[in-house]
């Protein structure tokens, strides 16, 4: 990467309560490991990432029992109320390593699909550019807004211009705590770094992921993300 170091936060402080589980969805087991490992791996493989700060829940007793903890380049730090103030955490865990233009790429802890040509086609797309990026896929579904009910169909939106946000989201590091801080500041909540970042007046570039990248959200995810996973020889 020119010009530039970057560092990796990996977003694992959530519950995952839609899961109805006995532990976080982060830490269900996926084809041979865990789900937030799978999530950690190209990112923590890739020899352009200085190192990847994996952000954790207060109380968190999952990950001390995981080998990556012990892994070289691996770090913790503790996440927030809100992903916003998470992802803050783990740029205040940089403090005094990371440059104010170094690259951030911030990436789910429920997102294991992640493979190496999306990773590699967000870094070469995004890092020259002025602002910043993410991966993202465009809508492919006819698009529907519920009434008032939310039991039907009011309008059919336009589906060209949109697309579905995906992780890694990368951007400079002084501009994403500034983001990041002036929408915690304003009591603003986004559910991606982008977002923040949008708020700034800023327009992040769209970089074409793929499908496979999907996060664990239901428990079908999880089949769907060990086919995946077997395909592609992640055991």
């Amino acid at each position: 990467m020119t010009g530039a170091a970057a560092w990796a936060i990996v977003a694992a402080a959530g519950q995952g309560r839609r899961m109805d589980a006995d532990k976080p969805k982060q830490y269900l087991p996926l084809a041979g490991a865990t789900v937030l490992e799978h999530a950690i791996r190209p990112l923590w493989a890739d020899s352009r990432i200085s190192a990847v700060v994996v952000v954790l829940a207060p109380g968190d007793e999952f990950w001390p029992t995981l080998p990556m903890a012990d892994a070289p380049r691996v770090h913790t730090t503790l996440g927030g109320d809100t992903r916003q103030q998470s992802v803050l955490n783990g740029l205040v865990a940089l403090e005094g390593r990371a440059k104010p233009d170094d690259w951030i790429l911030v990436h789910d802890g429920a997102r294991p699909c992640l493979g190496v040509e999306e990773l590699d086609t967000l870094i070469a797309a995004v890092e020259n550019d002025r602002i910043g990026g993410l991966l993202a896929v465009p809508l492919a579904d006819t698009l529907k807004r519920a009434d008032a009910g939310g039991l039907r169909s009011e309008v059919t939106l336009d589906r060209k211009a949109l697309w579905c946000a995906q992780t890694p989201q990368m951007f400079r590091h002084q501009l994403l705590r500034t983001a990041l801080e002036q929408s915690l500041s304003n009591g603003v909540q986004f559910t991606d770094e982008a977002a923040a970042v949008e708020a700034l007046g800023h327009r992040p570039r769209l970089v074409h992921g793929s499908s496979r990248n999907l996060k664990i959200t239901h428990r079908e995810d999880l089949l769907l993300a060990e086919a995946l996973l077997r395909s592609a020889g992640g055991k």
